[in-house]
C-alpha cells in the first residue's frame, strides 16, 4: 500500500512539474532549438531524480549513444524510456503519432525539436509522408528515434516490427543503433504502481548501412528482443509459461 501511495504522489508531482519547466524555458525555446533541448532534458533529469528517491527507480544507460547522425530503432515500453533515450542523445528527435502534437506542452516542444508526426491510420500514405518529412528535416543533423513496433509493448507481449523502420534504414543510408530496455517491468504502460529497481536502456552494436530490408529487420528484431528479454529478467520479470 505504501508503494502505491508513493507512486501516486510521484506521478502527480511529475505532471505538475511539466508545465512549470515548459513555461520557464519557453522564452529561450522560442528563439533557440537549444532551449527546447535544454527544457526537455532538464525535465527528464528532474523525473529521474524524483523517481529514485520517491519510488526507488534508478535510471541507467548502457552502451554507447551515437554522437553523429543515426537512426535509433528502440523498444518502447513506457514514458520513461522516451526520456532516457532522449536525454542520452545529443540531438534526438522522435517519429511520433500526430495526436501527440496536439497535447499541451509536449506538442509545442515536439514541434520545436522538429519531431516527425505520423498518421498511423493511413498505412502506406503515412510511410511515404514520414520518409518525405524525415528527408526534409535532414538539414539539421541529429539522431532520429523510431519505435519499431509502433507502440508501447508491455513485458512478455510479442508484437511485430513494422516495416517503416526498414524503409527509413534503406532511404537514409545511415547507421542504425538498436536500443533495448526493461523499463516496463518497473514503470508499466498503464496503472499507478511504480516498482523499485534499475531501469535500463541499452544502446546495442551499430547496424551499418547496406543490408537488405529483410535482413536488417530480422537482425534488428532478434538483437532488440533478445537483449530486452535479458534486461527484463535482470529486473525480476518472469514470462508466463
Amino acid at each position: 500500500m505504501l508503494q502505491y501511495i508513493r507512486s501516486a504522489v510521484f506521478i502527480a508531482q511529475m505532471y505538475v512539474a511539466m508545465p512549470i519547466v515548459g513555461l520557464l524555458f519557453a522564452p529561450w525555446a522560442l528563439f533557440s532549438r537549444r532551449g527546447a533541448y535544454a527544457a526537455c532534458k532538464t525535465y527528464s533529469r528532474y523525473v529521474f531524480w524524483t523517481a529514485r528517491w520517491m519510488v526507488g527507480i534508478r535510471c541507467e544507460v548502457r552502451g554507447t549513444p551515437p554522437e553523429g547522425e543515426a537512426l535509433i530503432a528502440a523498444k518502447h515500453q513506457s514514458f520513461l524510456d522516451i526520456m532516457m533515450i532522449f536525454t542520452a542523445l545529443p540531438a534526438g528527435k522522435f517519429i511520433m503519432k500526430k495526436e501527440i502534437l496536439m497535447t499541451p506542452i509536449i506538442g509545442q516542444y515536439a514541434r520545436r525539436l522538429n519531431c516527425v508526426a505520423v498518421d498511423r491510420g493511413k498505412r502506406g500514405a503515412a510511410i511515404e509522408k514520414m520518409v518525405a518529412d524525415v528527408k526534409a528535416g535532414r538539414t539539421e543533423p541529429g539522431q532520429l528515434i523510431i519505435y519499431s513496433q509502433g507502440t508501447r509493448v508491455p513485458p512478455g507481449i510479442r508484437m511485430p516490427y513494422k516495416v517503416g523502420t526498414g524503409i527509413l534504414y534503406e532511404q537514409l543510408a545511415q547507421p542504425c543503433v538498436p536500443v533495448a530496455t526493461n523499463v516496463g517491468v518497473l514503470w508499466p504502460k498503464r496503472g499507478i504502481l511504480r516498482k523499485p529497481g534499475v531501469a535500463v536502456v541499452e544502446f546495442l552494436p551499430v547496424i551499418e548501412p547496406g543490408l537488405s530490408r529483410d535482413d536488417f529487420m530480422q537482425h534488428l528484431e532478434k538483437s532488440v528482443e533478445a537483449r530486452s528479454d535479458a534486461l527484463m529478467a535482470e529486473a525480476g520479470f518472469r514470462a508466463n509459461g
